[in-house]
């Protein structure tokens, strides 16, 4: 799916959420009997109407064993071209290593994009930038507590923090129709750096939901004129007591924060 057509999708949705599909083998209600695929088929049956994008996490998937890379192909082709797919992977390698990465997550399974970590440089990462259409998600600010670890520390005597030097830079390695950011929910304060640094590239924003990240403060400062963000939500999403209802009260706060902070795309 290119850019306009996630935009487009956007709009038509009045939407920009992302559903993890993280299936934890001890939380899939008992009525699945341990059944991935039709737990999966289950929250997508339940949010299509309310999302543009879902996200499986392939950690899961891995987890499983020899057939869960089965469960997953199937899942991504369960959930059809209208949606934007991206595979978690977070993938980190040079040269062919990355090269075959990029061809088992878009060739193999059918992905719109892949999640990779910079820490190796532009060797690592433009693999993934070589087949049209496709996309790459590199990690920038994460949710995560270890965050602290490395991506906030400045280098030289600065006050730049390394994850606004990293975003500066990968944005130099390709187009805004092919590179995303993650940035996490959990540090919306920092948003309006984030999209001072790239004005045009959409964020793919996790921490949503279980994690406690503000819907509301990531919209006031993330969003720019083609809405550029995805919004993430997993646990709080598939495993709420109506997946449906959950997603759709997503969908609806989405709504009014395009309404309020992107009027070309509301509806």
């Amino acid at each position: 799916m290119d850019r306009q057509h996630l935009i487009r999708t956007i709009s038509e949705k009045q939407s920009f959420l992302c559903v993890g599909l993280d299936p934890d083998p001890d939380r899939i209600p008992s009525e699945f009997g341990g059944d991935v695929l039709a737990f999966n088929r289950h929250i997508i049956d339940a949010t299509r109407p309310y999302c543009v994008a879902y996200k499986p996490n392939t950690a899961f998937y891995e987890a499983l064993g020899m057939g869960g890379m089965e469960i997953l192909r199937q899942t991504i082709t369960y959930i059809g071209n209208e949606h934007f797919i991206i595979a978690d992977a977070k993938r980190g390698d040079i040269g062919n290593t990355s090269r075959f990465y990029a061809r088992f997550a878009f060739d193999t399974l059918g992905a719109d994009a892949i999640t990779a970590a910079p820490y190796m440089g532009e060797d690592s990462v433009s693999p993934f930038l070589e087949t049209p259409g496709k996309w790459a998600i590199v990690l920038a600010l994460t949710s995560n507590a270890g965050s602290q670890d490395f991506q906030h520390a400045t280098q030289d005597g600065g006050d730049t923090p390394l994850y606004l030097k990293v975003m500066e830079r990968v944005s130099k390695w390709g187009s805004s129709d092919q590179l995303m950011f993650v940035c996490g929910a959990t540090q919306a304060e920092k948003f309006k750096a984030l999209r001072e640094t790239c004005p045009q590239h959409f964020f793919l924003v996790p921490g949503v939901g279980a994690q406690g990240g503000d819907l509301d403060e990531v919209c006031r400062y993330g969003m720019n004129s083609s809405c550029g963000l995805l919004v993430n939500s997993s646990r709080g999403i598939i495993y709420a007591a109506d997946p449906a209802l959950a997603a759709k009260s997503l969908q609806e706060k989405m709504r009014e924060a395009l309404e309020k902070f992107c009027p070309d795309l509301s509806r």
